[in-house]
C-alpha cells in the first residue's frame, strides 16, 4: 500500500482470507444470541429480536455467496426462522426489520431461492409500511412512547420497501420508502451534506416540532456514522428508483464525509464535537461508509466513480493495517475502536458486529461481488 492508501489484490487477499478466519472462528462456537460488542475480546449475544440480528448471519451468507463452504450456508439458514418465531410469539417488531431480515431471509431467498425467506421478508416490509406516518411522512422510530420521532438510521432499512416493491409488483411499498426519503432530504440532510439524528414531529399533524443530538454530540452536530447511514442510504434509493435527487443527496453526504475524515480515513464518533483529537474514533462509521461509496461509486461516471472508489479503498487500508485485530487470535471482532453510543458511555472503544459486517461487505464488492443486501 502507498502513502496515499490504494489496494492491490495481494492486500485484498490477505484481509480478506484475515477476516474469514475471525469468521471461522466464531463460527466454531455456535452462538445462539447475536454477536453484538467485544469490549475485551469475546462478543457478547442480544436476543434476536435486536436490530443487530441480522449481520452475524448476514456475514456468514456473504462468505457462503464467495465461497461456496456448505457450512456457511449451514451456519446461517436457521437465524430468520429463530428471528421470526421471537417475532411472532413475543411481538418484538421494531422499525429496524430492513437491518434484520435483508442480510437474513432475504438474501437467504436470493442466494437459494427459499420461499419461507421470501415471504418472512415480505412480511417484514409490510409490517415496516405499516409504521408510516401519513402526517408527517416519516416511519416511526422506536417502540417507546416517542410516536413523533424519525431517524437517519432508518433510511437503510428503505431497502427492505423497494425490494418488496419489485418482488410483490405492489408500489405502495416504493411510495412509503420515498416520501420517508423525501422527508429526510427537506429535514434531516442538510445543505453542506452533514446529518442529523433525529427530527421529531408532532404525530397528529405533521408540523416539525426539533431536532435531538441521539447518538450524536447535540442536535446541530453530526454524529459520523449517522452521516455514514445517509450516504450508503441515499445510493440505495437511486439505485432502485434511478431518481437523482437520491443520488445527489448521497453525493453531497459523501462529500461531506470525506472532507470531514482525519487523515487515517476513520472518523470521530461525531465530526462536530469540540477537540475531536481526544475523542473516540468510530470504525463502524468508517466501514458503512466505504461500503456505501463503493456503491456509489458504481452508480456515476467512471470519472466520478474513482473520487468514490479511491475513497473506500483508503479507508479499508487504515481499518485493514491500522484498526483491525488481525494477529491476535483471542479478539473474535475484526474490527477496534468503534463507538455505539458515546452520550450514554455505552460500547465505546469496542468490537461492534456492524462495524464487521460492513467492512466483509466492502471486501467482497472489491473482490467482485455480484449480489446486493441493502
Amino acid at each position: 500500500m502507498n502513502k496515499l492508501g490504494s489496494v492491490n489484490d495481494k492486500h485484498l487477499e490477505t484481509w480478506w482470507r484475515q477476516a474469514q478466519q475471525k469468521v471461522e472462528r466464531l463460527m466454531q462456537k455456535e452462538p445462539l444470541l447475536a454477536p453484538h460488542a467485544a469490549k475485551s475480546g469475546e462478543y457478547d449475544g442480544l436476543t434476536l429480536d435486536n436490530w443487530i440480528s441480522g449481520f452475524w448471519p448476514g456475514m456468514l451468507w456473504i462468505y457462503y455467496d464467495m465461497t461456496g463452504d456448505q457450512r456457511y450456508l449451514d451456519a446461517a439458514w436457521d437465524w430468520d426462522i429463530r428471528m421470526e418465531r421471537l417475532t411472532l410469539e413475543e411481538n418484538r417488531f421494531h422499525h429496524d426489520v430492513g437491518f434484520q431480515y435483508l442480510p437474513t431471509s432475504i438474501l437467504k431467498y436470493k442466494l437459494t431461492g427459499d420461499a419461507d425467506g421470501r415471504r418472512r421478508g415480505l412480511a417484514a416490509a409490510n409490517f415496516l409500511a405499516g409504521r408510516f406516518n401519513l402526517a408527517g411522512q416519516y416511519l416511526r422510530a422506536w417502540n417507546r412512547d416517542l410516536p413523533g420521532w424519525a431517524i437517519i438510521d432508518c433510511l437503510m432499512n428503505l431497502s427492505i420497501l423497494l425490494w418488496a416493491a419489485d418482488e410483490s409488483g405492489d408500489p405502495r411499498f416504493s411510495h412509503i420508502a420515498k416520501a420517508h426519503a423525501d422527508m429526510a432530504l427537506r429535514y434531516m440532510v442538510r445543505p453542506d451534506g452533514s446529518t442529523c439524528h433525529v427530527a421529531v414531529f408532532d404525530p397528529a399533524s405533521g408540523e416539525l416540532l426539533e431536532y435531538k443530538g441521539g447518538q450524536g454530540y447535540a442536535p446541530d452536530s453530526c454524529w459520523s456514522r449517522g452521516n455514514a447511514w445517509a450516504l450508503y442510504g441515499m445510493a440505495n434509493l437511486y439505485r432502485y428508483t434511478r431518481e437523482h435527487e437520491y443520488l445527489q443527496a448521497s453525493q453531497r453526504v459523501a462529500h461531506h464525509f470525506i472532507a470531514s475524515l482525519p487523515e487515517d480515513m476513520v472518523p470521530p464518533w461525531d465530526f462536530r464535537v469540540p477537540n475531536q483529537e481526544t475523542e473516540p474514533r468510530d470504525t463502524s462509521a468508517a466501514a458503512i461508509a466505504a461500503s456505501g461509496l463503493l456503491e456509489l461509486a458504481e452508480l456515476t461516471s467512471p470519472e466520478v466513480g474513482a473520487v468514490y472508489h479511491h475513497a473506500a479503498t483508503r479507508i479499508i487500508a487504515s481499518l485493514s493495517e491500522r484498526y483491525s485485530t488481525f494477529g491476535d487470535d483471542e479478539h473474535e471482532g475484526i474490527l477496534h475502536s468503534a463507538t455505539g453510543h458515546k452520550p450514554e458511555g455505552v460500547n465505546v472503544n469496542v468490537s461492534l458486529i456492524y462495524g464487521d459486517y460492513y467492512y466483509v461487505e466492502a471486501l467482497a464488492k472489491l473482490r467482485g461481488w455480484s449480489h446486493r443486501v441493502f
